[in-house]
């Protein structure tokens, strides 16, 4: 393997970067290609075979062109619908993103987990497996929050974000019977660990929330182990349609090592 050669993280949007952040603490001299969907930014509100012939193409062209070492897909929607998929076209290992409903269920206390994500994760029949295998024992109460995906991306780009919706969303859950009950939050949405802040101010400190960012780089980790780094520049980020979609994001690229945005 080709020390320079790159670990690729895929998403929407810019949600994937709390995987990128989380692997970097495992990682810290990996060589990383960030690729974020911004022309199809949302997938929430895609159909299920939009987003696997999307995911499966653009990662196929991807791999291709950068000949990375793994795959990553950064996002929970792509993940629940695409991943089969692209394991089956695709030649490097690939490892998902699925929402962490596991030790969701190892740490409530009530027996009660919310849990948030896009339309079309929510409706998901591998989320309905997770829950069989994971918490069958427990009560979990799944919203679509798809609001959520643009304030975040607003935020990194340093926007203040509106507290409203996160709070009517709390709101929706608290409604739902037994909602009262929530003491841990499945952030099924790698976007939404970047509003922690502002969902802990709806939600009570008393929720935990949990995403699956650090189980995912322990992951890549993991495949990777036996493999040596070599840096040869800072980490790429590269967007899908105009340049200007990226406008905004400069610093917080910049924090976290990568050159200034590219297009795909």
């Amino acid at each position: 393997m080709n020390p320079s050669s790159p670990i690729l993280l895929f998403d929407s949007g810019v949600g994937g970067l709390t995987v990128y952040d989380a692997l970097r603490k495992l990682l810290p001299k990996a060589p990383v290609i960030y690729a974020a969907d911004l022309a199809g930014l949302p997938y929430g509100t895609k159909t299920e075979a939009q987003i696997a012939a999307r995911v499966a193409g653009l990662l196929g062209r991807m791999t291709e062109r950068y000949q990375p070492r793994l795959v990553c897909i950064a996002c929970n929607t792509a993940s629940t619908i695409a991943l089969g998929m692209v394991r089956d076209v695709l030649a490097v290992p690939v490892v998902g993103t699925v929402p962490a409903i596991k030790p969701a269920a190892a740490l409530t206390r009530t027996g009660t987990i919310g849990l948030v994500g896009t339309e079309a994760t929510i409706r998901q029949a591998y989320v309905d497996d997770l829950e069989a295998r994971f918490a069958s024992d427990k009560r979990l109460l799944r919203i679509a929050a798809p609001g959520l995906v643009a304030a975040a991306e607003a935020k990194l780009r340093g926007t203040t974000v509106d507290p409203a919706p996160i709070a009517e969303i709390a709101a929706r859950l608290a409604a739902i019977p037994g909602g009262a009950e929530i003491d841990t939050l499945v952030l099924a949405c790698t976007h939404f660990p970047l509003l922690a802040e502002e969902l802990s101010q709806a939600f009570g400190p008393d929720v935990a929330q949990v995403d699956g960012a650090a189980g995912i780089a322990r992951r890549i980790a993991h495949l990777l182990e036996e493999q040596s780094f070599a840096q040869s520049g800072p980490n790429r980020f590269v967007v899908t349609g105009p340049l200007d979609g990226a406008k905004g994001l400069e610093s917080a690229l910049a924090a976290r090592g990568f050159g200034p945005a590219e297009a795909f």
